[in-house]
């Protein structure tokens, strides 16, 4: 059966306007991890105060970031008519939750 070619070409440019959205939103947190990594280095070469609050800005922006990216991924693969990724949805546990796991391993 042919497609429609108005069809094809609107569903190709949907897929590359998405799939462009994901490689900027990838860039974006490369770009914002590399500048957090220089001021951390900065940071510990004048022993200042290990976490300013313009690291906490980077770090929320990351996260946020990150978390766009997913969605924007799930996007991607449903116009590609592919099936969504398992484990992509995953968040690190935090610290606090950290430490109680290792409280309970050790206990």
């Amino acid at each position: 059966m042919a497609r429609d070619p108005a069809f094809v070409l609107r569903y190709l440019a949907e897929v590359e306007e998405l799939a462009e959205d994901v490689l900027a939103a990838r860039q974006q947190i490369v770009d914002l991890d590399v500048k957090r990594n220089r001021n951390r280095e900065a940071l510990r070469a004048l022993q200042k105060d290990p976490e300013p609050e313009d690291q906490d800005e980077l770090d929320e922006e990351i996260n946020k970031l990150r978390k766009e990216l997913r969605v924007k991924v799930n996007r991607l693969y449903e116009a590609q008519g592919k099936p969504e990724l398992k484990g992509f949805n995953l968040n690190p546990m935090s610290a606090e939750e950290m430490k109680l796991i290792n409280r309970i391993l050790e206990g």
